[in-house]
C-alpha cells in the first residue's frame, strides 16, 4: 500500500544544477548549499531591485555571484534565515512593555484573548511602536526597525495583526477564532508572545539582510 511506504525525499535541485555550482565554486558544494544560497540571494535588496521587472512576470533568475567566498556568504545567510523563518515559534520573544488595566480578567485565556488588534494612533498616522492588544492590554516598545521586514506589501507584524482576529465568514457564518488554538494547546499567552517572536524574527532578519554582500555581477 502506497500510504504505508516510507516517505521518499525528492531534491528540488537537479544534478545538472549541482554540476554547474560545483564547477563554479568547488566540489564541496551540496544541493543543500544551493538551496540556502538561493534563499539568501532572494532576500538581497540589491537582487530584488536589479531583477524587479523580471520578478513580476516570470520565475526568478538566479545568477552565480563571483567568487567562492561571496557564494558561501549567501549560503550562510540563507541557512540562518531559514532557521529563523521555519523555527519562528521557537525564538525568544522580544521583550515588550505590557500595560495592563486594573480591571483585567483573572482567567488567563480571557485576559490574553484578542478580538481585533490595531496599532496605536489612528488611521493615516498609526504609531507602529504600540499595539492595542485588547480592552485590557496595550503593548509598547516595538522597535521601528521591525517594520522593515516585509512580506510582500506589508510587514510581518502587519500580517499578524491582520490574521489574528475574530472573523465571521459572511457566506457560511463560520467563526474563525484564533483564541481557540490557545485554549486547545494550553497556551493562553500564545498570541501576545507570538508578537514578541515576530519582532525578534524581523530584527534578526534585517540584521542578516543588511550584512549580505554585494552581488558584484
Amino acid at each position: 500500500n502506497a500510504l504505508l511506504r516510507e516517505p521518499e525525499r525528492l531534491d528540488n535541485i537537479t544534478d545538472w544544477a549541482l554540476a554547474q555550482y560545483q564547477r563554479a565554486y568547488g566540489e564541496q558544494v551540496t544541493k543543500d548549499d544551493i538551496f540556502q544560497y538561493v534563499y539568501g540571494l532572494l532576500h538581497s535588496p540589491e537582487y530584488r531591485e536589479r531583477y524587479e521587472a523580471d520578478l513580476k512576470k516570470q520565475l526568478p533568475r538566479i545568477p552565480l555571484v563571483p567568487g567562492r567566498d561571496r557564494f558561501e556568504a549567501f549560503v550562510a545567510a540563507g541557512q540562518e534565515l531559514m532557521r529563523l523563518h521555519i523555527g519562528y515559534e521557537d525564538v525568544e520573544p522580544y521583550v515588550l512593555t505590557e500595560n495592563t488595566a486594573l480591571s483585567v480578567p483573572q482567567d488567563p485565556y480571557e485576559r490574553f484573548a484578542v478580538q481585533k488588534m490595531k496599532y496605536g494612533g489612528k488611521a493615516g498616522a498609526w504609531d507602529k511602536t504600540r499595539i492595542k492588544y485588547n480592552a485590557w492590554i496595550d503593548i509598547e516598545g516595538i522597535p521601528e526597525e521591525a517594520q522593515r521586514y516585509m512580506l510582500g506589501s506589508r510587514s510581518a507584524l502587519d500580517w499578524v495583526l491582520e490574521r489574528y482576529q475574530v472573523k465571521t465568514d459572511k457566506a457560511s457564518g463560520i467563526v474563525n477564532d484564533p483564541n481557540d488554538w490557545s485554549r486547545e494547546h494550553g497556551e493562553p499567552r500564545y498570541i501576545i508572545d507570538l508578537i514578541g517572536r515576530i519582532v525578534t524574527v524581523s530584527l534578526e532578519t534585517m540584521r542578516i539582510v543588511d550584512d549580505l554582500p554585494e552581488l558584484d555581477l
